[in-house]
């Protein structure tokens, strides 16, 4: 059973805390009431606060992107949406409560950087779902036809928050723009770079982002699809510079 099958279900509790837990307290809680004669666990172990972590936070970010200028459009909404569908492949169930996560966001006191401030400290030591949260930002936020620059403030203060530089937080954009290098890009490499060190930084991407490698360090089940999409994009990618580059 997924996570969320657990939350909805009432199968496990939680005591997370912060601004992360506040709202999956806000849209969880209710399944956590303690029946007649029950002693539920209300502690998570670390495997399922960090899928709690990193699926209520995405879509709690999500949701305070998309309100950033004050109002959500019906593009942001779609963008949203496709994201759940087809990026995720979500079920019915599961979208719905990623649903309730971005309102109930949108509705919360906190900041965008007090949520991602939290990931941080749940996955500071785990620098590939520092990225994929990046990438989910970037990758949602152009699927309505482009950042916009109050979406672009956000998004560059969660690459400061994760300890991005200034260079790594371009590379990151760029695997989202319509250019030549997009390949590199996603290598983390540039067209300067010799075969050799392409070739070096491949087999890194594809030892640190295999699926089954990041799920085990608390990606939720949720976002498998999108995990294999991300490795399947490093292989393309690679194959791609490769063509280019007549390496063999």
């Amino acid at each position: 059973m997924s996570i969320i099958g657990k939350l909805v279900g009432g199968a496990i509790g939680f005591a997370l805390g912060g601004p992360i837990g506040a709202i999956a307290g806000a849209v969880f809680g209710h399944a956590f009431d303690k029946p007649a004669g029950s002693s539920p666990n209300m502690h998570l172990s670390y495997g399922e606060s960090s899928q709690i972590t990193f699926f209520v936070a995405t879509f709690s970010m999500l949701g305070k992107l998309a309100r950033t200028d004050g109002q959500i459009s019906r593009e942001e909404m779609d963008a949203v949406r496709q994201f759940m569908t087809y990026d995720l492949n979500l079920s019915p169930e599961s979208q719905q409560v990623a649903a309730n996560i971005f309102m109930a966001a949108q509705e919360s006191p906190e900041s965008f950087e007090s949520f991602a401030s939290q990931f941080y400290g749940q996955f500071h030591v785990q620098p590939q779902m520092l990225e994929l949260m990046m990438d989910i930002l970037l990758r949602v936020s152009v699927s309505d036809g482009g950042i916009k620059p109050s979406e672009e403030r956000l998004i560059q203060s969660a690459a400061s928050i994760f300890g991005f530089n200034s260079a790594q937080y371009v590379a990151m954009r760029s695997r989202y723009a319509r250019d030549v290098n997009k390949s590199y890009a996603v290598l983390g490499c540039t067209s300067g770079d010799t075969d050799e060190q392409i070739k070096k930084q491949y087999r890194k991407l594809v030892s640190e982002y295999h699926p089954d490698k990041i799920i085990a360090k608390g990606l939720p089940d949720e976002f498998i699809k999108f995990a294999n999409d991300k490795f399947n994009e490093i292989q393309e990618a690679y194959e791609s510079v490769k063509k280019e580059r007549g390496i063999n």
